[in-house]
């Protein structure tokens, strides 16, 4: 059974954010809120937890998983940001944008794409995301919370949080709950590793992001 933790979502308890971190720190999986959808995660460099949500969301090993950065500095630790790159990124941080970039030797090969050595990595929007950063101190693993059932798995759209809650309790060892409905809207995806940056997906305020890019 899994603890949860009542968070508030733009004052975040302190000792609470402490008492998740160490718990990711030691291999934890949580499922918690983003500024897009309601997500399962863990510490990006602990190995076990990765494996364990890869288990949850049944992904294979050459699927790459997404991550979330405390901000655009933090980035280029384990992303190669060029300049171009680096200027759209900055007028979109913090947002519901996932930039696909060339991984850095910081990214452990269990979550970036094995052939094309590339990730995607997030800056959120989200108070609590944002405060579970900066104390963990490394980045958190970010891959939507499905349900699954018996022809597979479908999104949370529509659905209450506790009925998501109660599907994925056996999962995980952390809930957060930050009082909210969940989100049912992804984020943009923008695909840095062409020649010329595209947007991969429309999400989110992808609009503001096409801006960006044509200018």
């Amino acid at each position: 059974m899994a603890t949860l933790y009542d968070l508030h979502p733009d004052n975040p308890q302190k000792r609470r954010i402490e008492t998740i971190a160490s718990a990711l720190h030691d291999g934890a999986v949580m499922l918690y809120p983003t500024d897009t959808v309601y997500a399962i995660g863990c510490d990006l460099n602990a190995k076990s937890a990765v494996k364990r949500v890869r288990q949850i969301k049944q992904l294979s090993n050459d699927k790459p998983l997404t991550f979330l950065c405390s901000s655009l500095s933090n980035i280029a630790r384990y992303a190669r940001v060029e300049d171009r790159a680096y200027s759209i990124m900055k007028h979109l941080i913090p947002g519901p944008y996932t930039f696909l970039l060339p991984a850095t030797k910081l990214v452990p090969r269990i979550v970036m794409n094995p052939k094309r050595k590339t990730i995607g990595i997030r800056v959120p929007n989200d108070v609590i995301c944002h405060t579970l950063l900066e104390t963990l101190e490394n980045p958190i693993i970010s891959t939507s919370a499905h349900i699954p059932d018996e022809e597979g798995e479908f999104p949370t759209i529509g659905l209450e949080r506790s009925r998501l809650f109660d599907a994925l309790d056996p999962f995980v060892d952390i809930i957060i709950d930050r009082g909210s409905e969940l989100g049912y809207q992804v984020s943009t995806i923008l695909d840095f590793t062409a020649e010329k940056p595209f947007i991969l997906r429309k999400g989110l305020e992808w609009e503001v992001a096409e801006e960006w890019i044509d200018v």
